[in-house]
């Protein structure tokens, strides 16, 4: 029986390659070969020839219908899959076809679409920036500059933030510029977004303002700094004679000093010159004690410190400091006493 299932496969794979010669040419070298390795991955005879579907046409051809029954099989197995799984399949293959697309894509192409993706970021970034007020500018109820009162506080919101300060909206006609040096005395500001966010609301109170000239300048730091800043500024400005001139300064001098002012280099020390003197952290004698930590952990606000000069600038008026005794300098006489 075996064998009678041999000799008509035989004559089958023979009738397709005749009829392959006629019908498609392209690919009828590789009929005997399909016939033969189906015949090899089959396990038995029967299977293999019940695995083709023919008929005969009104043209007496031999149609074989392999390819449309695999592609139902597909069909069959793509309906039984998870619909979670299809839509990975499917993502995959969109993501594979946009980036087949992109390679292909001309330089011209590709250069025009990375840059409409940066001028999409920019708007993305400029929108974030944008922060809703609570009532517009040209909003008539809004505050005029004559009527606000120095040194009242008032509950603003961060509009912008730049490198010299932030811009705050108090309800008044104009926003107020609240300097980068008038948000914290605690600690060196850099940059204002250390401190504040956009759309922050803060207290602030009013320094001056200015109807002629439209500007508004504000400030964060308490009333008790601003009065004692405003004393010592007006002790220094009556002694301007009587303080140290900048020729009257030489190196390895040694003076006594207060700090005043303390950033993330150093510390800026009132000496009773014209201008003051600056201290490096490293120029500290605590700062090998102190290694990686910040200037703000040695170097606080009104120490007095022993200083000596090591260097004067007198055409950028700077005089440059060092709490480390100089090495060139004597030291103090030792008494030997004997016993």
């Amino acid at each position: 029986m075996k064998e009678s299932y041999a000799a008509i496969l035989l004559l089958l794979c023979s009738r397709l390659n005749y009829l392959s010669s006629f019908q498609i040419p392209d690919n009828a070298h590789l009929r005997s070969s399909v016939c033969i390795a189906s015949l090899a991955k089959e396990d038995t005879v029967d299977s293999f020839v019940d695995s083709f579907s023919y008929d005969e046409v009104d043209d007496g051809k031999l149609r074989v219908d392999l390819k449309e029954k695999k592609r139902g099989l597909g069909a069959q197995r793509w309906a039984n899959l998870n619909p979670a799984i299809k839509e990975r399949i499917v993502k995959e293959g969109q993501e594979k076809a946009i980036m087949n697309k992109k390679k292909r894509e001309p330089k011209e192409v590709k250069k025009r679409r990375l840059y409409m993706n940066y001028k999409d970021m920019l708007q993305k970034e400029k929108k974030e920036r944008y922060v809703v007020r609570k009532t517009p500018l040209t909003d008539p109820e809004r505050v005029n500059l004559r009527d606000l009162n120095p040194k009242e506080s008032y509950t603003g919101q961060v509009i912008s933030l730049k490198n010299f300060g932030a811009y705050v909206d108090i309800g008044s006609e104009v926003d107020g510029l609240l300097h980068v040096s008038q948000i914290s005395r605690e600690q060196f500001v850099r940059h204002p977004r250390e401190i504040l966010s956009l759309g922050d609301e803060v207290e602030v109170r009013v320094v001056r303002a200015s109807p002629e000239m439209k500007k508004l300048q504000l400030t964060m730091l308490p009333e008790s700094v601003l009065e004692e800043e405003a004393i010592r500024k007006n002790f220094e400005d009556d002694e301007d004679d009587e303080r140290i001139q900048l020729d009257e300064v030489f190196i390895d001098d040694e003076l006594w000093g207060e700090i005043r002012r303390v950033t993330d280099y150093g510390a800026y020390v009132e000496l009773g010159a014209v201008v003051r003197g600056f201290l490096h952290f490293m120029d500290h004698p605590m700062w090998e004690d102190h290694k990686g930590s910040p200037p703000s952990e040695f170097m606080k606000l009104g120490d007095r410190v022993r200083v000596w000069v090591s260097g004067v600038d007198t055409t950028q008026k700077r005089i440059k400091l060092t709490a480390n005794r100089p090495d060139g300098l004597p030291g103090p006489r030792r008494e030997i006493k004997w016993i």
